[in-house]
């Protein structure tokens, strides 16, 4: 980045360089947090985890800590889907980012509608409604609502999970509603779309809510729903019957940076790729980078 353009005599700070002689740098980042698992007995589709953006500028010297979030565990029994945990970037100088958990999807046992988080999970198939997204309230939104569920007759559905991207699907007499889609991000270098609701269960073998783009899982009756994919942040599919319901996927935190003050020095073992002048550090698990 520039010098700057402020001097001071004889000083390297006025060259906006640190006391070590380096200058301060950008660093992007990508923060989503775990996905939460679909609820059982016509569950909604759990809800994708918070997406969220940040560029800022760091000084040398200085160590940041990744917390990477946990998807919400699948269920055995009729219940609201588990909530996934926060994911988070934080350190001296620099703003923190949290992305909250995706909300679980409605369940039963009592009958309970969507949890809320960073996208909200679907209603279950009573009829209520989906929980909220981009909760707690971040600009630009973290994520989205999760779709209501619908209370027969002929039939009955679980709603969508919220995906970071798009809504839930609200169910209806014939179908439960799939899975909101999650949000394209390029920061690796390449287009990847992360973070999708997971999908609603309908009480007969078939249609089943789908899972939203970038990872959300499908859900099914008298067998496993799909879980979220890992370290997507999505959402796992609602279930009835005999299955568990599909488990929400880990979440992940991207650093990108010029390659060029790239320090080496990391915790947790990211993986490490370079796309153009661009030095990449993906965390599936907690660590930390040292600037």
């Amino acid at each position: 980045m520039p010098l700057n353009s402020t001097r001071g005599a004889g000083s390297a700070k006025g060259f906006g360089l640190t006391s070590g002689g380096k200058p301060p740098y950008n660093i992007d980042f990508l923060v989503i947090a775990g996905g939460a698992s679909g609820g059982k007995n016509n569950g909604g589709g759990g809800g994708a985890g918070g997406f969220r953006t940040s560029t800022q500028t760091v000084t040398p010297g200085k160590t940041i800590t990744v917390t990477v979030g946990d998807g919400g565990a699948s269920l055995t029994i009729s219940a609201r889907g588990n909530s996934g945990s926060n994911s988070s970037i934080s350190g001296s100088g620099l703003t923190t980012i949290t992305s909250a958990g995706g909300g679980g999807g409605g369940g039963n046992d009592p009958p309970l509608g969507g949890g809320s988080g960073g996208s909200g999970g679907g209603g279950n198939y009573q009829g209520t409604s989906g929980g909220a997204g981009n909760t707690p309230s971040t600009s630009p939104s973290q994520g989205n609502n999760g779709g209501d569920g619908y209370s027969g007759p002929p039939s009955y559905g679980g709603g969508g999970g919220g995906g970071a991207g798009v809504v839930g699907g609200t169910a209806t007499s014939v179908t439960a509603g799939n899975g909101g889609d999650g949000s394209a991000s390029s920061i690796t270098g390449s287009s990847v779309t992360r973070a999708g609701g997971g999908g609603g269960c309908y009480n007969a073998p078939s249609p089943q809510g789908i899972g939203g783009a970038g990872g959300g899982g499908t859900a099914a009756v008298n067998t496993p729903a799909g879980p979220g994919d890992a370290n997507t942040g999505s959402g796992g599919g609602g279930v009835d019957g005999s299955g568990n319901s599909g488990a929400g996927g880990k979440g992940v935190v991207i650093l990108s940076m010029p390659s060029g003050n790239f320090s080496g020095t990391t915790t947790g073992s990211p993986t490490e790729s370079t796309s153009g002048s661009n030095k990449i550090l993906v965390f599936n698990g907690d660590g930390s980078y040292t600037t």
